[in-house]
């Protein structure tokens, strides 16, 4: 367990050397059990990552509420983590970051059409802006999902980003690979308006996706 809480605060540490974060903003968490029940470790709210120890890390449960386990209280977000778990399996790890480039698109509640192929990276032919919701609320948490259907990341507006991975490194890499879309879209669009792949063209790069890297 202690391992587990170590790698967390090693990558929460990583998004702002990687220019994902800034001070406290964001959150990071991953899946684990406890004691035979289903949860998940999350970054303490309000502490910056710099300071982290694995004391400092609180464990949630699946079934939770915002009942913990640790010296310190969870982020203010918990409630999309925790949903983001119950409804998708595959995430082992869940990120988010105030980026500078995700939050510039976000605060124009504008979905990132399929403008590069990379776009396909994170499960579909687009990447969608959520609806606007207050952060920390169930509101939130929904719109997320709903962002998230068949996909692995999405914008949250007026926010930033959220994104999922297997394990912490991937969720790590798929939110540094986010924000580089994001940075490439807004600088095209400072030329004009892009030209977009058409269905064709992303039906064939998600197929290619499907056996794409190291099986």
């Amino acid at each position: 367990m202690t391992d587990l809480r170590r790698e967390l605060i090693a990558t929460a540490q990583a998004m702002a050397a990687s220019g994902l974060n800034k001070g406290t903003a964001g959150n990071l968490s991953c899946r684990s059990e406890h004691q035979g029940q289903a949860g998940y470790f999350i970054t303490p709210t309000g502490m910056d990552y710099g300071d982290l120890t694995p004391d400092d890390i609180p464990w949630m449960p699946l079934a939770s509420e915002g009942e913990h386990e640790g010296l310190r209280k969870p982020s203010s977000e918990w409630r999309f983590h925790r949903d983001i778990y119950r409804a998708r399996p595959e995430a082992g790890a869940v990120l988010h970051a105030h980026s500078p480039f995700a939050v510039s698109l976000a605060c124009l509640r504008r979905h990132i059409p399929p403008f590069h192929y990379m776009i396909a990276r994170f499960g579909g032919a687009t990447l969608r802006c959520s609806d606007y919701a207050l952060f920390g609320t169930q509101a939130l948490s929904d719109a997320a999902l709903a962002a998230l259907a068949e996909r692995s990341a999405c914008l949250l507006a007026n926010h930033g980003m959220l994104v999922f991975g297997r394990g912490l490194k991937q969720a790590l890499d798929l939110g540094v690979e986010l924000e580089s879309l994001c940075e490439q879209y807004w600088r095209v669009c400072q030329l004009g308006a892009p030209v977009l792949l058409n269905d064709r063209e992303m039906a064939e790069v998600l197929a290619r996706f499907q056996t794409y890297g190291q099986q």
